[in-house]
């Protein structure tokens, strides 16, 4: 995959399709394909698109200081731009919900859509004390924090229909998934802690959908609000699942985020 120097990073993206340009930005301890995948097979047929791998994940390779919002705007407009996007539709979800809009308050001429996805304009206490237990938790005993993902990530009914075994064996993907990156989730985690973009949305110029997810017991829904009545215009849909809802039913997040960009690409 290609790469782009961005201050003193080197940052990883994934680039495929054609069409108008479509960059997504992913959730703390994901990278573009594992945050993305499903969407991006429903959408490379008509869009190009850029997905890159912030600080402290996948293959891009940083100096491992702290983590700020505003580096993680400039390496995603970097990858934008080195993948020859002039201006894109723009989708982020959870930390990547928090980027996006920051992007688009940053360079508003840039942006033809924006979508976020379980996003904040700010950290509350609320969040800062649940996050700062991640930190400590993937410090010490990922595992742990792998078991308390699974039943604060996931919406009512999921958790609901999920037996003994299924619970288990998502604790084990997510523990896998976490080895050797524990570093780099911690140094995300805590760059959510310090987010706030509030004097960056009232910049937003473009169409921009806000989706909260009626359970998500990590970034409650009245974040989503918050931002909506921030972002100029903004419109605000709530749908059933929780935080996690790329994992959690992959098919409903790509169908909303997907009838978003068509009814933007059909106006454009």
């Amino acid at each position: 995959m290609p790469v782009v120097t961005v201050g003193s990073n080197t940052v990883n993206y994934l680039v495929t399709g054609t069409g108008p340009g479509l960059v997504l930005v992913h959730g703390t301890g994901a990278d573009g394909r594992t945050n993305w995948g499903p969407l991006i097979d429903a959408v490379s047929g008509r869009f190009t698109v850029v997905a890159p791998d912030l600080s402290g994940s996948g293959a891009t390779v940083d100096a491992g200081g702290p983590i700020l919002v505003e580096d993680l705007v400039a390496q995603v407009l970097g990858a934008a731009e080195h993948a020859g996007l002039e201006r894109f539709h723009l989708v982020g979800h959870s930390l990547g919900a928090v980027v996006a809009p920051a992007a688009a308050g940053t360079r508003p001429e840039k942006i033809l859509s924006l979508t976020a996805h379980a996003g904040w304009a700010r950290t509350d206490p609320w969040m800062a004390f649940q996050m700062d237990l991640w930190v400590r938790l993937v410090r010490t005993d990922p595992e742990l924090l792998a078991r308390l993902l699974q039943v604060t990530a996931m919406g009512e009914e999921t958790l609901r229909a999920r037996s003994a075994v299924d619970f288990e064996q998502a604790a084990a993907a997510f523990t896998a998934m976490l080895d050797g990156a524990e570093d780099g989730f911690a140094r995300q985690t805590l760059a959510d802690i310090s987010v706030d973009i509030t004097e960056l949305l009232p910049q937003v110029s473009a169409p921009t959908l806000i989706v909260s997810s009626a359970g998500d017991r990590i970034v409650p829904p009245h974040h989503q609000r918050e931002l909506a009545r921030l972002i100029p215009h903004a419109e605000l849909v709530t749908v059933p699942g929780g935080h996690g809802l790329p994992f959690e039913d992959p098919a409903a997040f790509t169908a909303v985020i997907t009838g978003h960009l068509d009814r933007m690409a059909a106006t454009a």
